[in-house]
């Protein structure tokens, strides 16, 4: 944060871009560069913006945790449509969902290793003091929230019950 003081004035200047700011940004660079990929990504990106500033209830303004919500909701999307896309051999729609999950994912945050998320979870069921899979549900809920945004919900499920069984 950049704070500016003037004797009429205190200004403070966030050093951090919003979501919106960065994917405005790009589309300007997309628009130039003719880039279609990027266009549609970023096109998704804000109208989903849109949709969660102006949803009922909503102030106008959204938080960061949503913001990372709803991108890693798009890119799971485009996941989930990549593995249709590449059972069903349909490789013209699957390059697509591969372009704009590339684009997705340079605005989250940078996805943990298995090692690492291993290593997270062993001390996530030391510190719960799981002992069966019977706890799995006490190591998920605090895993979930300590490690949202770096690890697939889906990969966490996986090697939590892969350290309970063993």
């Amino acid at each position: 944060m950049l704070i500016i003081n003037l004797p009429e004035c205190r200004l403070q200047i966030p050093n951090k871009m919003a979501l919106e700011e960065k994917v405005m940004e790009e589309l300007k660079n997309a628009m130039r560069a003719k880039d279609e990929a990027a266009l549609r990504t970023l096109r998704a990106i804000k109208a989903a913006i849109i949709i969660e500033k102006t949803a009922e209830g909503a102030s106008g303004e959204i938080s960061e945790a949503t913001e990372l919500k709803m991108l890693q909701k798009m890119a799971k999307q485009r996941r989930d449509s990549l593995d249709i896309f590449e059972k069903q051999n349909r490789e013209d729609l699957a390059a697509k969902e591969r372009e704009e999950l590339a684009i997705l994912e340079k605005f989250l945050p940078k996805q943990m290793s298995a090692d690492e998320l291993q290593a997270e979870i062993k001390a996530i069921i030391d510190q719960v003091g799981a002992k069966s899979p019977a706890d799995m549900g006490k190591v998920m809920g605090v895993a979930s929230k300590q490690l949202a945004g770096k690890a697939d919900g889906k990969l966490i499920s996986e090697t939590v019950k892969q350290l309970l069984a063993s």
